[in-house]
């Protein structure tokens, strides 16, 4: 019964996967595929406020979610200065036009949001006929795309987010799937898409405490909170949820919340991007303070191992593939809020304060750093053998994804980014900290 519970969870996953049709949607944070990648062609590489530009959009409020496409409309979120009006946006793809603003929620006494952050810094998820909204422990939501109805809401999570929520939604199957990392309460939560009640929830299984000058522990803290999305890869054959907590990272079963392995890492705190997946490794930026990133390799068998301490199992060695093993670390120059970029055998990320990098994913050696200039919140976008980088001062930078650093192109608009890029047909929809772009060639 387990065996026949596990793939009919797969088989619903594999149902609910979008079909691809020439980069047509984009209907989660980093992509159709959740790791930044593109399969659109004729993307253009350079443009401005005067070129290239089929329209642009003013918004309303202060938000940095970023933008999520399906057929005709494009979603994203937004909130007033002080919070206490939440709500969703759905723009006409193809006029720029705002069809609807609908306020969701009502927050009479909203939680400190850092003002690097805003109160709606979640992006979005989105599938035929739905869109699904979350801004953390105020308030999560399904509309119906058509009717801009609400068909379900949530607002009992209880979670201090500290400095503002920024963890996005993914789905999986039938399950809507959410990190809370706060400075009270540490979970994930899978809900049934279709009615918002919940299917599990499961504590993080380490609580990170920061301590008062007489060594007790604090109710809140930059330890104990994080912002980063889970993501769901196929490993060993099964889908795994792979979810990066305050000082910790995890690895469950999807379709129970199961946790299966843990990373832990105690000299750095908050990650932030969302993790990614291939050749056998799971790759993880780990955060603030002393962040890293990690090359793991999950294992069969259910582990813990320190992210500081743990080395690599030697290759060939009899648990080579049985156990969790850290296969390689760096530290430099490691991104803390933009996630990674895996194409082909290569990792590249773009470092806070603006040094590009590419790797080996392998083996973690260095192939090139460069500074690029500018600081980055937003994630790169690959596609069509090109990256696209989007600074916070509005400059985007396009190099060739190789091993030799090449610039392609560098375009400048009126404001920055902090919102992610999104892709659909032969065009890219950039969100600023004030406008939602279409730039087309």
């Amino acid at each position: 019964m387990k065996r026949l519970s596990f793939m009919l969870i797969l088989a619903l996953a594999n149902l609910t996967k979008p079909v691809l049709v020439g980069g047509e949607i984009w209907p989660q944070f980093r992509g159709p595929t959740g790791d930044g990648h593109s399969d659109a062609k004729g993307l253009p590489w350079t443009w401005s406020e005067t070129n290239r530009v089929a329209w642009k959009t003013p918004l309303p409020g202060r938000a940095w979610s970023s933008p999520v496409i399906w057929g005709d409309q494009i979603w994203l979120t937004t909130a007033t200065e002080d919070g206490t009006k939440l709500s969703a946006v759905c723009v006409d793809r193809g006029t720029g036009k705002i069809e609807r603003n609908l306020k969701l929620f009502d927050v009479v006494l909203p939680q400190y949001v850092h003002p690097f952050n805003s109160y709606a810094s979640p992006t979005p998820v989105i599938e035929e006929g739905r869109v699904y909204v979350t801004f953390g422990s105020p308030g999560t939501a399904c509309v119906d795309t058509k009717t801009g109805k609400v068909i379900w809401q949530r607002r009992d999570f209880v979670c201090n987010h500290f400095r503002g929520a920024g963890s996005s939604p993914i789905l999986f199957g039938d399950w809507l799937i959410m990190n809370f990392d706060g400075s009270d309460h540490q979970f994930v939560v899978a809900l049934d898409k279709k009615t918002g009640k919940t299917v599990w929830r499961n504590e993080r299984s380490i609580d990170f405490k920061d301590l008062d000058s007489d060594g007790k522990p604090q109710a809140e803290g930059d330890l104990r909170k994080a912002f980063s999305t889970p993501h769901v890869a196929t490993i060993h054959g099964k889908p795994m949820l792979i979810s990066q907590g305050a000082k910790a990272h995890y690895g469950y079963d999807p379709a129970t919340g199961k946790e299966l392995w843990r990373v832990e890492e105690r000299t750095c705190h908050s990650a932030s991007s969302r993790p990614v997946a291939g050749l056998g490794l799971v790759f993880l930026a780990t955060g603030w303070s002393t962040g890293q990133l990690l090359a793991i390799r999950p294992g069969t068998d259910s582990d813990v191992i320190d992210g500081n301490a743990a080395t690599a199992t030697p290759p060939g060695s009899a648990d080579a593939t049985a156990h969790l093993q850290l296969v390689w670390k760096t530290k430099r120059s490691v991104a803390r809020k933009p996630s990674l970029l895996l194409i082909g055998d290569l990792i590249f990320m773009i470092e806070d304060g603006g040094v590009a990098s590419c790797l080996e994913a392998k083996t973690g050696n260095v192939i090139w750093q460069e500074r690029v200039g500018g600081n980055y919140s937003a994630s790169p976008i690959y596609v069509e053998g090109r990256i696209y980088f989007f600074s916070e001062e509005g400059k985007s930078t396009v190099i060739e994804a190789s091993r030799e650093f090449k610039v392609l192109a560098t375009n400048q608009l009126a404001d920055g980014f902090m919102a992610s890029p999104a892709v659909a047909g032969k065009a890219f929809f950039l969100r600023t900290k004030t406008h939602l772009y279409r730039i087309e060639g």
